[in-house]
């Protein structure tokens, strides 16, 4: 990993601004926090396909299946406590059902939304979206990946929910990193433990790997940045070649990504998965790093729960 840090919303924004330069039908949409999502950064270089819904989910996802039966590829911006909260309905029966081509990014997503407190911590997001049919659901962990991820999807023709973070995590990959969708990114062949982890959590876990291998404990990091469709493949080799597994996500434990991994095991191939994450609770107010701390997906948690179980 690099020292540098960056918010993926940040990247987000950086990347909408890139494509809308590549592809005149993107259009973006936003529930008055352009500031902080970062679609303003697309509003200033193409303020004639930037549009304002205001404070109103319900509609910013409506005005977004609009545009996408006109042809046009909509980003639908907004916290996603919100976004997949309050549009639910609207995501499930305007857009999924008919499988359309609108991309929506929740941003602020996880208890490193920080002060903010519950009311803004989406925990229950990637269960509630990946629950539904023809959507896709990506949650990146880093600057490259989620520029990647932001222009890919306006690729892929149907439903997309993009997962952002509001606290700087470090850059992890290099600019001509390849990834693909439905494939999760292996860091390392330790045979020890395997961590799945999404998101802000991926730079905690590979911090925990660094530590664990100064005492000889080999671990495999997995970014699992494509959630749906998920890697099967790489779920089932690492649960062969490793004797230990372990999710790490800022998310709650039900229904999220441990959840979609031990669904892949029980089907596939049946062993032990540990899952670290939100113990089904509301978050609370306080600082990024501290919470992960409070809720024991940091580096020390996962140092802390590898050292036991392989004990």
């Amino acid at each position: 990993m690099k020292e540098e840090k960056k918010a993926t919303r940040q990247s987000y924004g950086e990347a909408l601004r890139e494509i809308g330069n590549k592809n005149k039908d993107i259009v973006v949409i936003d529930t008055d926090l352009a500031g902080a999502t970062k679609s303003g950064l697309f509003k200033e270089a193409f303020p004639e396909r930037f549009f304002e819904v205001g404070i109103s989910e319900q509609d910013l996802i409506g005005t977004a299946a609009g545009f996408a039966t006109c042809g046009k590829i909509p980003y639908a911006s907004a916290f996603a406590v919100f976004a997949t909260g309050r549009a639910y309905d609207q995501i499930r029966n305007s857009i999924c059902y008919p499988n359309l081509n609108v991309k929506i990014c929740g941003s602020h997503s996880g208890v490193t939304v920080g002060e903010d407190g519950a009311t803004h911590q989406a925990l229950e997001d990637i269960n509630l979206m990946k629950g539904l049919p023809n959507m896709k659901v990506f949650c990146p962990s880093d600057d490259i990946q989620t520029k990647w991820v932001t222009e890919e999807i306006s690729k892929i023709n149907g439903p997309c929910y993009i997962r952002t973070a509001r606290m700087s995590s470090p850059i992890i990959y290099d600019e001509n990193q390849n990834f693909e969708v439905g494939k999760g990114f292996q860091h390392g062949d330790g045979t020890d433990v395997t961590i799945f982890s999404i998101g802000i959590c991926v730079s905690e876990a590979l911090k925990a790997k660094e530590a664990l291998e100064k005492e000889n404990i080999n671990v495999r990091v997995i970014d699992m940045f494509s959630i749906k469709p998920i890697d099967r493949d790489i779920i089932i080799k690492s649960a062969k070649e490793t004797r230990h597994l372990v999710s790490v996500e800022d998310h709650n434990v039900v229904g999220g990504l441990g959840s979609m991994i031990a669904d892949v095991l029980i089907e596939e191939y049946p062993a032990k998965l540990v899952k670290m994450g939100i113990k089904d609770r509301f978050g609370e107010s306080g600082k990024g790093n501290e919470l992960l701390k409070k809720f024991e997906i940091d580096s020390e948690a996962i140092i802390k729960k590898v050292k036991e179980i392989v004990k």
